[in-house]
């Protein structure tokens, strides 16, 4: 049998990830491996945040643990989804990664939604602002293997139909979104990057 490939689906918390590779797994008949649930039930990580409950994951566990599931599983296609997935999928295994971006207003609200609050929503704001996710990911992969995808405002089929179109033609696309340009232009920048006072 040929090496399995990964679909890796990656993003900042709160941009759509978890829907978006459930319904890729459907309709390619890949198997879906959700990061933060096989951290959790194997014990790959080193304790929770104190301050922001979070699970402190240990990523060269769980790229190694990843490596075997991957080489040993019976499935030639797997989605591999969550917001370090672009951190612990090596790059052998990698079909595609794709990036959902999110714009900072709607995902303020959805992570409110959510119960974030503090510095856990800040962190995660401003990783969005700052396109931490997609700047590892084409570290990790390269341009040609990244493909930047704007969920904002979007149905979740809609979402997975871009996705597919994307994986037939097999060519990555980033720079789509700017962010930080665009919350300077309107004035709204501190409104993620408070002064440190007000995150507590």
């Amino acid at each position: 049998m040929e090496k399995a490939k990964a679909i890796v689906i990656t993003g900042t918390p709160g941009v759509g990830k978890s829907t978006l590779a459930r319904l890729l797994a459907e309709e390619l008949g890949a198997e879906l491996i959700s990061l933060g649930e096989l951290v959790a039930e194997e014990g790959l990580h080193e304790g929770e945040d104190p301050e922001t409950g979070s699970l402190l994951v240990d990523l060269g566990a769980l790229s190694k643990r990843l490596v075997e599931l991957l080489s040993h599983g019976q499935r030639e296609l797997y989605v591999v989804e969550g917001h370090y997935a672009h951190l612990v999928v090596p790059r052998e295994f990698l079909l595609m990664a794709f990036v959902l971006r999110r714009e900072p207003g709607e995902l303020k609200r959805i992570l409110e939604a959510r119960g974030y609050s503090g510095r856990k929503l800040y962190e995660n704001l401003q990783a969005e602002v700052l396109d931490v996710c997609l700047y590892e990911a084409v570290q990790a992969y390269g341009p040609e293997l990244v493909y930047e995808v704007d969920t904002t405002g979007r149905e979740p089929r809609d979402v997975l139909e871009e996705v597919l179109r994307a994986l037939e033609r097999g060519r990555g696309r980033v720079g789509i979104v700017d962010w930080l340009g665009a919350l300077e232009g309107e004035g709204r920048l501190s409104d993620f990057f408070p002064p440190e006072q007000h995150q507590n």
